[in-house]
Parts: structure tokens; C-alpha cells; sequence
């Protein structure tokens, strides 16, 4: 098996902070890959890393077989990146701005048909000739996906690429992403909307600490932390949860708390303690483990 990208042995610090703890990663070619963890965990610093804008401590790290800092240039043109910030050159409209982006890799104008591509699947048509600092923060966005994209990269990281654009642009990003992933290209997804993680992603990275505390492919990971869960909204009335239920492992949204169930004769426990309580259940669903759950077991994080 190919791998498009690896970490081997890969420390970052800061001083006495180990942003990257000896993390060792590998992500096949034609992957859609998922790294994941709470803020701070040490995503973002493997992403500046890879793109060879932060130097390990330790360790090294390729992309397509190409290290990162010995064949900077070659490692550089086979990853396209969309980062977090909306950095963009000002001065340019946004086709200016994709073929100056192509130009640096060397595309010239055989790669415009590639550009109007683009342009037409991120739904920037009508902005084609608007300068970049007239955009709305969501047409940034898009406006960056697209440079990311516009020198046609084998691998494609994606860090938070959906944080503050609506509904629509989401679907038709990910339509042309899944399009891309089946034509070969490696797909890396940093977000913290999980169920696009678990809907997208053939295998996820989980970190903590900047260390990688789980790393399998989705399916597996779902099944080796599988468990029943029981959600119920409660009209509590100013009472407390019978001493029975308050022991059993549980998390609390607002009205609504789920429990982790070990059989299914704990939803008989349950529910016959509430009601001895007059305890009122609004809403009862019985829940099977997302990868929510599995992210906020092994992080002990909320996202």
C-alpha cells in the first residue's frame, strides 16, 4: 500500500510544550481521512508542518513521498491546503487571484478550463470579477477552497473548511470533494462538525494532548466503542434524579440526558425510578453510539 502521507516519530515543541508528542502517522493514497480532537490538541500544528510553514523538533514527514523539508518544492506542489483564517491577496478579484495561485506551481493557461471548473462547482460565478475584499466571509471561504484546489493536488487537507458558511455551501463542497476522492485525489478533514466526519471519513485520527490516542478506520472505531444509549428529556420540576439513575454514566444537554446503558433492562430501571420520582418524561429515543460519543470518551472533551 502507497502512502500519500506519513509522520515518522514527529515531535513539536514549544519550549516545554509538547504540541506534537512522537505522533506516527500513516495515510494511504485515495484516502478520506479524518484527524480530529479538541482544540489545542495538535491539529493544526501537524497541518503547518506538512506544509512545511513549522519545522518538527524531531522526526520527519512526507507527502507523496516527498520529505517535507529536504524536497520542500516537490512536497509543496503535491498538497493543496484550506486553512482556517481567511488570508487572501486584496488586490485581485477572484480569477486574478486562481491564476496567480496556478502560476506559482507552474500552471499557465492551459490550466484555465481547471479554473472556470472550480469557479463553477464553489458557486463563485457571479463573483468571478469581484475583488477579494468586497467578498462576504463565506465567499472568502469558498475563494480559498478554490486556491487550494486550483494547481489540481493529489492530496487536499482541509482544516475546518465548513466553520461559518451556511447549509448550501457545505453540501455542494462536499459533492465536489467526494468527486475528487473518487478520482484518486487524498482527502484530509480537520472539523469539528463530527457528523461530517463520520458520514465522510473512510478511516479518523483522534488526538489528545498531541498525542493520537485512537486511529482506525470509522466503521471499526464505532464498533470496538459501541453502546446503547438511552435519551430522555425530563421536566424535573426543581427535583433531583433518583440516587439509582444518578449513578449510572450519563451526560446532560440542556433538558435532555442520555445514559449509557450496559443491557437493555437498564431502560426498565430507568424509567420505573423517574416514575417513582413523578418525574415527567417528555421525550424518550434510544441512541446507538456515534462518533460524537467515541470523540468524547476518548478526548474527554465537548469538541
Amino acid at each position: 500500500m502507497k502512502h500519500a502521507i506519513v509522520y515518522k516519530k514527529v515531535l513539536k515543541s514549544f519550549g516545554s510544550l509538547k504540541a506534537v508528542d512522537n505522533i506516527s502517522l500513516n495515510i494511504p493514497e485515495g484516502e478520506f481521512f479524518g484527524l480530529l480532537g479538541p482544540n489545542g490538541a495538535g491539529k493544526s500544528t501537524m497541518i503547518n508542518m506538512l506544509a512545511g510553514l513549522a519545522k518538527p523538533t524531531q522526526g520527519t514527514i512526507s507527502v507523496m513521498g516527498f520529505d517535507v523539508q529536504s524536497q520542500y518544492q516537490a512536497a509543496r506542489h503535491s498538497v493543496g491546503i484550506v486553512p482556517q483564517e481567511l488570508v487572501f491577496d486584496p488586490f485581485f478579484n477572484v480569477r486574478e487571484m486562481l491564476r496567480f495561485q496556478a502560476g506559482y506551481f507552474g500552471k499557465g493557461k492551459e490550466n484555465d478550463r481547471w479554473v472556470d471548473e472550480i469557479i463553477e462547482r464553489l458557486d463563485l460565478s457571479d463573483k468571478a470579477s469581484t475583488n477579494m475584499r468586497k467578498l462576504s466571509g463565506g465567499m472568502k471561504r469558498r475563494a480559498l477552497i478554490a486556491q487550494a484546489l486550483v494547481h489540481r493536488p493529489p492530496v487536499i487537507v482541509l482544516d475546518e473548511p465548513t466553520a461559518g458558511v451556511d447549509v448550501e455551501l457545505r453540501q455542494k463542497l462536499w459533492a465536489f470533494i467526494k468527486d475528487l476522492n473518487r478520482q484518486g485525489h487524498t482527502i484530509v478533514l480537520t472539523t469539528h462538525y463530527l457528523e461530517e466526519a463520520e458520514t465522510l471519513c473512510n478511516s479518523v485520527a483522534m488526538l489528545r494532548a498531541g498525542k493520537i490516542v485512537a486511529s482506525d478506520t470509522t466503521k471499526n472505531l464505532l464498533k470496538k466503542f459501541s453502546t446503547k444509549n438511552l435519551k430522555l428529556r425530563l421536566n424535573l420540576n426543581n427535583k433531583k434524579l433518583p440516587t439509582l439513575i444518578e449513578k449510572i454514566p450519563h451526560d446532560v444537554a440542556d433538558d435532555f440526558y442520555t445514559f449509557q446503558l450496559k443491557k437493555i433492562t437498564d431502560i426498565s430501571k430507568i424509567t420505573d425510578a423517574l416514575n417513582e420520582a413523578s418525574i415527567e418524561i417528555l421525550d424518550l429515543q434510544a441512541v446507538d453510539t456515534d462518533l460524537e460519543n467515541v470523540f468524547l470518551k476518548l478526548t474527554g472533551s465537548k469538541k
